[in-house]
């Protein structure tokens, strides 16, 4: 646990869709240079959580604190992403015309006036460095100059998680990070998002149990909008409401 305590807390939190609670009276804390990650079935709410830590869905009830005391309660995403959140999709979001680094020139330069003026400008010393370090964490350091659109599926995955990280989010939510990689890629998408717990706190949403049990130092277990079991992975395996609702459909046998 980090020594300056939470980084995201969430206290009671209800989503309701007509009568349907997504979330429901959902507490779930997580502490600075924390992988947290969060599993369970389909439906449990898993989406929902990202959705109302981003400001995307405004919950009914509840708290959703930032850092020390900032309420994220009735702020705009664009207001929450600016606060250092930063939110990486399960589909890639790029720009496949672009190049690797042309892409990440852009997310650098967010405030620019538009993309067109962003590429034609010379960026700045230390604004190249970044780009490099960024390339070098992403592993794609040999490929800055190949299309977006040209990258493997796991290399695209990389690439928007650098987009992410260049915009300096305290906290990065990743959903469903490896769905479609192949075993080689997946390891190292595990390997990166280890890399980047030691500066961000990160949440990742996921189903791959294998891939759960490489990274995870902590797993938060929802069902039907709440926590059921929460801390290391042998817990969670071992928790007899886990292995009914969740695991024991997937790969407990193999643990």
């Amino acid at each position: 646990m980090s020594e300056k305590g939470s980084i995201i807390y969430l206290e009671g939190v209800v989503v309701d869709y007509d009568g349907f609670k997504a979330l429901n009276q959902l507490n779930f804390i997580v502490n600075y240079n924390e992988l947290r990650v969060v599993i369970g079935p389909n439906g449990a709410g898993k989406t929902t959580l990202l959705d109302v830590i981003c400001g995307k869905t405004k919950p009914a009830t509840g708290r959703v604190i930032f850092g020390k005391d900032l309420d994220l309660i009735g702020k705009r995403e664009d207001e929450i992403a600016k606060l250092g959140i930063g939110r990486k999709f399960q589909a890639p979001s790029i720009y496949g015309n672009l190049t690797v680094w042309e892409n990440l020139d852009l997310s650098l330069k967010r405030d620019s006036k538009g993309v067109f003026a962003t590429l034609l400008s010379r960026s700045m010393a230390a604004e190249r460095e970044r780009i490099d370090r960024t390339l070098e964490t992403i592993g794609l350091k040999d490929v800055p100059h190949r299309r977006a659109g040209a990258l493997s599926h796991g290399q695209k995955q990389w690439l928007e998680i650098g987009m992410v990280i260049l915009q300096d989010p305290a906290l990065l939510l990743i959903d469903e990070p490896v769905a479609g990689m192949t075993d080689k890629e997946t390891e190292q998408t595990g390997v990166l998002l280890q890399s980047l717990a030691e500066k961000h706190a990160v949440v990742v949403i996921e189903h791959d149990m294998e891939f759960v049990r490489q990274i995870a130092r902590t797993v938060t277990v929802l069902h039907e909008g709440t926590v059921i079991c929460e801390g290391p992975v042998e817990k969670v395996q071992a928790d007899d409401r886990v292995r009914e609702i969740y695991l024991g459909r997937q790969k407990v046998a193999h643990a």
